[in-house]
């Protein structure tokens, strides 16, 4: 239910100058999105060129806890996910 609020002219011109000033300062922004939520999703294919590694090895390190997302059947993966989880894993490609 909205509520209607009567203000004096004066009232109104102070409050829409607060609000200006507030966008102007970039205080009613909205957040920059972090850098995963902008990180393209790489197929299993992609991700695998990227490493130097075989499909079989990517299977291999997924049943190990590299990490993917599922997303309509299909698997994918975070590039900033995979190289932290190697890092912490140690997870390296046998050559």
């Amino acid at each position: 239910m909205n509520k209607m609020i009567i203000v004096e002219e004066d009232q109104l011109r102070q409050i829409v100058s607060e609000s200006i000033k507030q966008v102007l300062d970039g205080e009613n922004l909205p957040k920059k999105k972090n850098e995963k939520d902008t990180e393209p999703l790489l197929t299993r294919e992609q991700m695998a060129r990227e490493l130097h590694i075989s499909l079989v090895t990517i299977s291999d390190w997924m049943k190990k806890g590299l990490p993917y997302l599922r997303l309509n059947g299909r698997i994918y993966f975070l590039r900033s996910e995979v190289l932290a989880s190697m890092k912490h894993n140690c997870l390296t490609p046998s050559i």
